[in-house]
């Protein structure tokens, strides 16, 4: 028995997303919904509700591609269709999308089957075609591969799929709302992916017990009786599906005049966004705008509502900012483009910083407010800590215990962070040998994608899309004892092989970071915050998980266990104090219990271990031998280690050299952090050689 959805209009305290998801079932070519925030806050339960609201979708009768009667795609793969087909209406379609899928499954690929059988080029559509006229729903897709969300949003902007493969050419309709959801805990998408989306929300959970009281109240009679739930609450799904419906009729009557045009570029041109991307969705979003409140016309507050949605994670400057705009940038810009005149009659006012629940419990959408006893399914409003700023905005929770930057630890007090210089580009340091891990731009490793170097035998349960040729091979020689008759080819499962592909793969970054006194000259936490910074940023363009341990005063600590969010990393190093003597023996058994835990739990990804140190080790009794025998362990252990040598000056004592040696690693001097270093060290040397041969 299939379990009703929850309504869409019974979600409440979700006003942003709730919006930005209506204007894109309006206009779908705004480019689509993302929708970040922490877990629990409804994000999906929203998405899926949303295909309630939209209209029915007429299509070619026994067509896989969903063409409009209307209008059929001459290009449709399943026609040419007659002049006026036979039609059929259905529902519009939720196509999720799972993180395993590979390219064949989204972008459809050679029918293998009827290949192998008739002899025959057939195409096999895959989920986009599904999708097409309806909704596809990407649940983390900050955790998909690059080139998967790049063949997403590019089918998304124009409106087309293109197979070129395997002897199959094949182009069809693919116009749908694309919607992703996640949580920057796992990681941020990439800027060029994130400015793709048109739309960007952050969503949190209320702090207010009123709010989360009525959270468990709803999902609890949802759960109790879903249709009967449902049924409470069909009259406001079937207004706002009404409202999508009409508001879709009214849009190409919406009329945006030369005039706002220009402000819109004004805006961008303040806000000092890249690119004409967020010129276009802004102006596509106020026309949505207003065929949604009912207007022909767009005007001031369609813009405000467009930017406030479509600005702000078009905003970063570099990697590690977060994709949101400070309201007081944005009003200033707003300003500057002469579109700081009140909303218009019709606009919803935009979302309150007080937790409180309004008195009037019917929203702006026809939803129900926090008076209603049965409270939205996951989350609520926006969430705020306890001095009034948002969770969302800061870089991460401070834990309970933590101490006092300005507090004393038994040794010597601890200095303030000193701020990082400014970062470069880190050469490449990988893993030796070839691995088998996640998809990356890091170390060599046998994946799913790259340069096929072989085939082998698939076994039960193992992903992939076949070898053609190698399986063709392989079953050959056996078509005259399986008694093939006629054309075609007769395979068993037994022949079936699978490509064997080299390419990259992502690694664990484990830094070990000494942050005692003898790192806390201020000139020279500086350029050591600079040189892991900019191995941070390597990192994040390489996919990896990081993490990272520091070591000071008698002690280690794990400052961040291993994730696949740089940027929190990034904002814990900015945060980080120095002082203290050097328990280096503790910093490394540290960072050895961390890599062992994270090979049980991710056994595939190969760790790559970055000692910043000067080599002292100067905390506790035996020290130095205490510090050899944990380097002998990792060594042991067999990981990868390189020594980044924090040491300066003219007299230098050599203790990170042999501390590398001891790991079994590799010793590299902290000015040699940078690509531009060994690139002129290269050249150098060239031109050196070059001169000797000359002579």
């Amino acid at each position: 028995m299939t379990v009703r959805s929850y309504p869409f209009s019974a979600v409440v305290g979700m006003d942003d997303m709730a919006l930005a998801l209506s204007l894109c079932a309006v206009s779908p070519a705004i480019g689509g919904v993302l929708v970040r925030g922490e877990k629990g806050t409804a994000k999906s339960t929203t998405v899926r509700a949303l295909t309630a609201l939209l209209p029915p979708v007429e299509v070619v009768d026994g067509c896989r591609f969903s063409c409009d009667p209307s209008a059929v795609d001459p290009h449709c793969p399943d026609g040419p269709h007659p002049a006026s087909p036979p039609a059929d209406t259905r529902p519009a379609r939720l196509v999720e999308l799972p993180v395993g899928a590979g390219e064949d499954r989204v972008l459809g690929a050679l029918h293998l089957e009827r290949a192998l059988s008739e002899g025959v080029t057939a195409y096999d559509p895959g989920l986009l075609a599904s999708a097409h006229r309806g909704l596809l729903y990407v649940d983390e897709v900050n955790l998909l591969h690059d080139h998967l969300v790049d063949v997403l949003l590019d089918a998304a902007a124009m409106g087309r799929a293109t197979v070129e493969r395997d002897g199959v050419s094949v182009t069809h309709a693919a116009r749908f709302v694309l919607v992703g959801t996640m949580n920057p805990e796992e990681g941020e998408l990439r800027p060029q992916l994130l400015d793709r989306f048109g739309l960007t929300v952050e969503v949190a959970a209320s702090r207010d017990p009123q709010v989360r009281a009525e959270v468990m109240r709803r999902r609890l009679a949802y759960e109790a009786d879903p249709d009967g739930f449902a049924a409470r609450y069909a009259d406001a799904d079937a207004a706002l599906g009404a409202q999508v419906a009409h508001a879709r009729k009214l849009l190409p009557a919406v009329r945006l005049d030369d005039a706002m045009v220009a402000r819109i570029a004004a805006l961008c041109a303040a806000a000092e966004v890249d690119g004409m991307r967020a010129d276009l969705v802004i102006a596509r979003t106020a026309i949505a705008h207003a065929a949604w409140c009912g207007r022909t016309e767009v005007m001031v507050g369609d813009v405000r509502v467009a930017a406030r949605l479509a600005l702000p994670h078009r905003r970063r400057r570099n990697p590690f900012d977060p994709p949101q705009q400070d309201q007081a940038e944005l009003d200033r810009a707003l300003s500057d483009a002469g579109l700081d005149e009140p909303p218009p009659g019709g606009e919803p006012d935009p979302p309150s910083d007080d937790p409180t629940p309004p008195d009037d419990p019917q929203g702006p959408d026809g939803s129900d407010g926090p008076d209603d006893p049965d409270g939205p399914p996951d989350g609520g409003g926006p969430g705020h800590g306890a001095d009034g700023g948002r969770d969302d905005e800061r870089p991460y929770r401070q834990r309970p215990d933590a101490r006092s930057v300005t507090g004393s630890d038994g040794d010597r007090p601890r200095t303030a962070p000193v701020p990082a210089a400014t970062p470069y580009r880190a050469r490449l340091l990988q893993v030796s040998g070839t691995g088998a891990g996640a998809a990356g731009r890091r170390s060599a490793a046998l994946t799913t994608s790259g340069r096929t170097v072989g085939a082998r035998r698939a076994t039960d349960g193992m992903p992939g899309r076949p070898h053609l040729v190698a399986t063709l091979r392989a079953a050959a020689p056996h078509q005259r004892a399986r008694g093939r008759r006629g054309p075609g080819i007769v395979v068993r499962p037994v022949d079936v092989r699978l490509p064997v592909r080299q390419g990259r793969e992502s690694n664990l970054i484990l830094f070990c970071l000494d942050a005692s006194g003898s790192m806390g000259a201020r000139q020279r936490v500086g350029a050591v915050k600079a040189a892991v910074l900019s191995l941070l940023l390597d990192a994040y363009q390489r996919r990896d998980k990081v993490g990272l341990v520091t070591f000071r005063a008698a002690d280690a600590e794990v400052a961040l266990p291993p994730t696949a969010s740089v940027e929190v990393a990034a904002a814990r190093l900015e945060a980080l104090p120095t002082g203290g003597r050097t328990p280096l023996a503790e910093g490394l058994l540290r960072a050895r219990e961390v890599l062992r835990v994270e090979r049980i739990r991710d056994p595939r990804r190969r760790p790559l271990l970055l000692v910043v140190t000067d080599g002292r080790a100067t905390a506790g009794p035996d020290a130095v031998a205490r510090a050899r025998h944990a380097a002998r362990l990792l060594a042991a252990d067999g990981i990868h280690a390189v020594v980044v040598d924090c040491e300066q000056g003219r007299v230098r004592m050599g203790l990170a050299a042999d501390l590398a040696v001891t790991l079994g690693g590799e010793h590299m001097p902290l000015e040699d952090v940078a690509a531009d270093t060994l690139t002129h060290a290269v050249r150098s040397h060239t031109a050196a050689q070059h001169r000797m041969g000359a002579a």
